[in-house]
């Protein structure tokens, strides 16, 4: 699915906005700067128009941070798959039918969740997993 330039922009900057507000120091400024609104409303008596910008524009970020968590998510998802994927296909003995199973539908998933747990039972046998038991040194 090509991509136009628009979207490829657009991801671009959430990306950004991402990396930039990910980074400790980004969360110093933004304590500092509510710190600083806090003593400036104590200071002037609190306007009520204040606080109503306030909450609106910490709404418009809270919002928007949802978008670009939601949009970098995603993004990360998608590499991680893919790169699952290649696993899969590279090695010899792998089921090539787990490749992009994320779009079965849920009775696929549970057929293959079914035969996955029978495989493991089978493949440990009748004791189960051994539990090891390790000396503490002192």
């Amino acid at each position: 699915m090509e991509r136009t330039a628009m979207q490829q922009r657009v991801s671009h900057l959430l990306r950004l906005v991402d990396d930039v507000t990910s980074r400790s120091i980004a969360t110093v400024v933004v304590v500092l700067l509510l710190l600083m609104f806090w003593i400036l409303l104590a200071i002037l008596g609190s306007p009520a128009s204040w606080e109503t910008a306030f909450a609106a524009i910490a709404g418009s970020i809270t919002l928007t941070m949802l978008f670009v968590i939601q949009h970098t998510q995603s993004r990360h998802q998608i590499v991680l798959q893919l790169k699952l994927d290649e696993l899969i296909r590279a090695s010899p003995n792998a089921d090539d039918l787990l490749v992009h199973l994320e779009v079965a539908d849920d009775d696929e998933l549970i057929k293959i969740e079914e035969d996955q747990l029978a495989h493991h039972d089978a493949v440990r046998g009748d004791e189960g997993l051994e539990i090891v038991k390790y000396k503490h040194s002192d």
